[in-house]
């Protein structure tokens, strides 16, 4: 209201916010608009429109509108209709309770255990119980969000343990319905567990640094690339034609189409209530590959369109995760970091096939099998020191994932591990690569211990040295065990130690740079 009673009475205020406006734009600013919603925002000109903008201020009723805008004005199909319609009251209650956002965050993650215990329990009641747990736990999950929106609770440790809960709580879920499955007397209920949480993983990858893409083509002019920008420009129109026509059928399908959190909760429950753990697995296998073709086909075509380098502005070797064996090996140019990455990543998928084959007949995979992996594996990092420039080179983290996801699993099943111990290992790699992708996303620095975790060329090289020496399985755990207390003191340095260290550094008097001037 002061802004607008300063424009009704200084008619030169309009006009100077407009040319405000216009000299960010040619600085090159990126500036976009914003839909109010609830609240009140008008210029006005003169006194009436004044008198009618205080009155329709007044008019608000803060609290509500606050708490409604806690709720994000686009979701997807199922948190809009089945969670948002009635998680802001939820999310009032846990304000008055006086509870913060990361307490609702740990209450979601004990509501997820559960439901993981559960399914592994089986039994018709003990599955329908462990269904409506997910979703409850779903539910206190996006009411964390919007109490920190809500009560203004906004902090760098809240987003970073909101990212990594939900997907600790995620894989966890996953757990439970591997051992439910192979509980039940299902062979393979593991190895789906695996497959569902190594896809995923690789599919988060591609998410976010597609979203860096998405965010760094935005800042730049877009590319000269004549009769409409080919396929890619075509279905990038298409796209904001869709996402333009808010609550319409083709909207909703979007959405839902490539399997987001909410649609991958609901499909979890359902099933495993209606029948039992291995479907439920099974379904989300299906439904996250068919999401993740269908994402990575539009995306390729998209990036060649934006034609935009986005490694090129981030710590390479740190997003890469590359170790010490690979700042050993020579550089190499051509054919460029991306088909080196999907080479490693084959080889490992090679081994793999070459090892289920071979056990499932009950024959030895020969000793040599995983050494010759490994230097396959190896040539994804000859590209580390190429110029990540090119318009799918947004990929090669994504890749990189999975080759030593693949990698490890196929260790394990060469060397006839446990299955859930190969769960257990590549779980904490997924806790690994999150948090750098939820550093990422925040414009952190790497974590403090980040050389101590070795690389994924250093992990892989040693577990092939424990598989080439016949112990695999312990391998496997104690790399595993070192690479979780290693995350684990990792936090607390970031979080704690680090922060607090910082508070009680006093800050150089005038500025160190004025001072040696």
């Amino acid at each position: 209201v002061t802004a607008a009673r300063t424009a009704a009475t200084t008619p030169a205020a309009g006009s100077a916010v407009d040319r405000l406006f216009a000299d960010l734009t040619a600085c090159g600013t990126l500036t976009f608009a914003h839909r109010v919603r609830l609240l009140v925002a008008r210029r006005v000109t003169t006194a009436p429109e004044l008198a009618a903008a205080e009155a329709a201020v007044a008019a608000v009723d803060e609290d509500r509108a606050e708490l409604r805008l806690s709720v994000k004005e686009r979701d997807d199909f199922f948190t809009t209709f089945f969670v948002s319609t009635w998680s802001p009251y939820v999310t009032r209650t846990a304000a008055r309770l006086g509870l913060s956002p990361t307490a609702v965050t740990m209450i979601s993650v004990l509501f997820a255990v559960a439901a993981a215990v559960l399914f592994g329990v089986g039994g018709r009641p003990a599955l329908v119980a462990g269904a409506v747990l997910l979703y409850l736990g779903f539910v206190l999950d996006c009411v964390d969000g919007q109490l920190a929106r809500y009560t203004r609770q906004f902090s760098a440790w809240g987003g970073w343990l909101d990212t990594m809960a939900d997907r600790a709580k995620e894989y966890l879920v996953y757990a439970g319905l591997g051992y439910g499955a192979t509980h039940a007397g299902f062979r393979y209920g593991w190895a789906l567990a695996i497959a569902a949480m190594t896809l995923q993983t690789v599919r988060h990858m591609t998410d976010t640094w597609y979203g860096v893409l998405h965010d760094e083509a935005a800042r730049r002019p877009r590319p000269a690339t004549g009769e409409g920008g080919g396929i890619g420009g075509k279905l990038n129109a298409a796209s904001t034609r869709v996402q333009a026509d808010t609550g319409s059928v083709s909207y909703w399908l979007k959405r839902t189409v490539v399997f987001p959190i909410g649609e991958r909760w609901a499909l979890i429950a359902l099933t495993v209530a209606l029948f039992n753990p291995l479907v439920a697995l099974c379904a989300v296998l299906v439904w996250g590959t068919l999401a993740f073709a269908y994402t990575g086909a539009l995306r390729t075509l998209r990036a060649r369109w934006m034609r935009v380098p986005v490694l090129t502005t981030v710590d390479t070797a740190l997003h890469r995760d590359d170790g010490p064996l690979v700042r050993w090996l020579p550089p190499v140019r051509r054919p460029g970091p991306l088909p080196l990455a999907v080479f490693g990543a084959l080889g490992a998928a090679v081994l793999l096939v070459v090892g289920l084959l071979r056990v499932h007949a009950d024959e030895a995979v020969p000793r040599w099998a995983v050494p010759l992996a490994l230097l396959v594996l190896l040539v994804a990092g000859l590209g580390a020191r190429a110029a990540h420039d090119g318009p799918l080179d947004w990929l090669v983290p994504a890749a990189l994932r999975a080759a030593e996801y693949l990698f490890a699993i196929a260790v394990g099943v060469v060397g006839e591990v446990p299955p859930w111990l190969i769960f257990g290992y590549v779980f904490v790699l997924t806790l690994h690569h999150y948090d750098l992708t939820a550093r990422l996303e925040k414009r952190q620095s790497a974590p403090p211990l980040h050389a101590a975790t070795l690389g994924w060329d250093g992990r892989s090289a040693l577990l092939a040295l424990a598989s080439f020496a016949g112990i695999a399985s312990a391998g496997l755990l104690t790399l595993g065990t070192y690479l979780l207390v290693a995350f684990a003191v990792s936090v607390v340095l970031a979080w704690v130690i680090l922060p607090a260290r910082a508070r009680r550094t006093p800050a150089p008097v005038g500025g160190g740079d004025r001072l040696s001037g």
